[in-house]
């Protein structure tokens, strides 16, 4: 009897120690595997969310392009300086512009005179129509009188939608005439964006939802106005009598939320708009259901494990016939899950097939935008080139003629080194005549190891004589810090550095002492270009906004050449920045050492 009770006790701590030993494994299985589970599925929604917000991105900067060139277009049209200079309506002309937005798809195109009145539109036909309205105290009319150019996003004070008015300043002999705007609105894009319970928006400097997948959510704030904000906002109308309420979303970087309580992870990129954001918000619970899915069988699997280590052989038999039914069940698992992943694989192959098309077009137009901005510095860079080949045109003359004389002397020896020296008279033309055609030749060319000192002699001979004529001193490098090599293109390489001077050469162009200096330097293992002039230097009111399109300190100028340029800075993967400096203006190009 003693014996029996011995033998169960002994059991039953054997069978509590088991069951204690199962618990700690289960514990730490469940702890250890479901965190990991949990940061993996977390990961890979974000890589997604990722991947989402940049395709997202470009096809919002495709439609930005699409409609940017249009009040630069219209600046240079006849019929509308014409009604801007008379000031009075002109019907022929409300019908060209109709005509040019419905083939833009521009949703209206109109003209402001001085006063802020509209002279000419494209829905003048239409009930909404906008002739006879003042805007005047809209921003996009009073900023683009001040500084030449704007892009404003708001309500339509007649048609009620929103949209960003894009606004350029026209001028004549100096005086401007008025404003030509361009409405853009972003349904379509919006429409593109639509997702299951996902969320895409655009929101501006205020933390305002301009754009968004979903409409409700619209003019929405992802975080408080202030009272003094608000009344600017109410006094310049950008948003109508709209109340501006806080959207429902929770927006951190650990604990975002959707408007249903949804947990979810956040992606933000900025927006080619000065202030914008793009934000896209892709839900969690899938994932963590799925996590959480996976450490429960995880954790039943090592329980049963350790049961039937514990139980013996007895015990064996019947969790071999479990584990049966488990790999049954884990296999049409596995099955299930791969055909899933199969399914999402040629989603996500097609997607990517039209993100790279959708990027080969953007590039594609990026690069036409670089050879128009070549081919427009030509008309300039065309008078230097000429006094450059005038000179050795003359001294062919020069030896033509004498080695006529000397032939006629009976003086061959003497004839043939003037003729030597007019075949090395025609290379020189040759070789300036080839570097104009090279910098005029359409494509991007490709990338590679380019030599300074060639893309320097380059740029010598397209602007050098610019410099000379009106008197300002040019210092370009050379010896051994300009004989260095560099990742990038030749051609796309001229351009920058040929932007940079004509823009540090009008600076200076009406100071006795102008002086333009280029230097090479090293910065690690990357190669460092800096252009600098002696002139009055960069508005501080526009340095933050000196590589967006159309933001310029010309009263003539575009806008496009710094943005351009740093484009292809990034592309070489190098950098182009403004460089404080106490006097002038100081331009740093950065590039990869070959």
């Amino acid at each position: 009897m003693r014996r029996t009770r011995s033998s169960l006790v002994t059991t039953a701590l054997a069978v509590l120690m088991a069951f204690a030993a199962l618990g700690v494994i289960v514990s730490v299985v469940a702890s250890v595997y479901g965190r990991r589970t949990v940061a993996d599925a977390t990961a890979a929604v974000r890589l997604r969310a990722m991947q989402q917000t940049r395709s997202n991105l470009r096809l919002l900067e495709a439609e930005l392009q699409t409609y940017r060139l249009l009040p630069v277009m219209l600046g240079e049209y006849t019929d509308v300086r014409a009604a801007l200079a008379s000031g009075t309506v002109d019907p022929a002309l409300n019908a060209k512009l109709a005509l040019l937005a419905a083939r833009t798809g521009a949703p209206v195109i109109y003209a402001l005179d001085t006063q802020g009145m509209t002279i000419a539109a494209s829905n003048a036909d239409r009930p909404d129509s906008f002739l006879g309205h003042d805007y005047r105290y809209r921003d996009y009319f009073t900023k683009a009188m001040a500084s030449g150019a704007t892009e404003f996003f708001a309500l339509g004070s007649v048609s009620g939608r929103p949209g960003l008015y894009l606004s350029r300043r026209i001028d004549r002999a100096g005086r401007p005439l008025g404003v030509v705007v361009v409405k853009v609105e972003f349904d379509r894009i919006a429409q593109a964006w639509i997702q299951d319970h996902m969320a895409t928006f655009v929101v501006d400097a205020d933390g305002v939802i301009l754009i968004s997948s979903d409409p409700r959510l619209e003019f929405h704030t992802t975080r408080a106005l202030s009272p003094a904000r608000r009344r600017t906002l109410a006094q310049t109308r950008q948003f109508g009598t709209l109340p501006l309420l806080r959207a429902p979303l929770t927006l951190a970087d650990d604990r975002s939320r959707l408007g249903d309580g949804t947990p979810a992870v956040t992606v933000s990129l900025p927006v080619p708009i000065a202030g914008w954001h793009l934000v896209h918000m892709e839900p969690l619970d899938a994932a963590l259901r799925s996590a959480a899915a996976r450490t429960r069988s995880a954790t039943t699997i090592a329980a049963l494990a350790t049961i039937a280590a514990m139980l013996g052989a007895w015990w064996l038999h019947q969790r071999r016939k479990r584990n049966a039914g488990a790999r049954a069940e884990l296999e049409a698992e596995v099955a299930r899950r791969t055909a899933e992943l199969s399914a999402t694989a040629d989603r996500l192959q097609i997607e990517v097939e039209q993100r790279e098309a959708a990027d080969q077009r953007f590039r594609q137009a990026r690069e036409e935008l670089a050879h128009a901005n070549r081919v427009g510095s030509i008309g300039t860079i065309t008078a230097s080139v000429a006094h450059e080949i005038n000179q050795p045109v003359a001294a062919i003359r020069t030896f033509a003629d004498n080695a006529a004389a000397f032939l006629a002397r009976d003086e061959p020896a003497r004839a043939a080194t003037n003729l030597q020296a007019i075949v090395e008279l025609t290379s020189r033309i040759g070789t300036i005549t080839a570097g104009l055609r090279r910098y005029a030749r359409r494509g991007a060319g490709s990338i590679g190891p380019v030599a300074l000192d060639a893309a320097i002699d380059g740029v010598r001979l397209l602007i050098g004589d610019r410099f000379r004529a009106k008197g300002v001193t040019l210092d370009l490098p050379s010896g051994p810090e300009a004989r260095l090599t560099v990742i990038a293109g030749r051609v796309r390489l001229e351009q920058v550095l040929v932007n940079l001077l004509q823009n540090a050469l009008d600076a200076v162009a009406e100071r006795p002492d102008a002086r333009v200096d280029v230097t090479v330097g090293r910065k690690g293992r990357d190669v460092v270009l800096t252009v600098a002039d002696n002139g009055p230097g960069i508005d501080p009111g526009i340095a933050d906004d000196l590589f967006t399109p159309f933001a310029t300190s010309k009263t003539d100028g575009l806008g496009l050449g710094l943005g351009i340029a740093r484009d292809i800075m990034t592309e070489f993967g190098g950098t182009l920045d403004l460089v404080p400096a106490p006097r002038g203006a100081v331009f740093r190009m950065i590039l990869v050492k070959a």
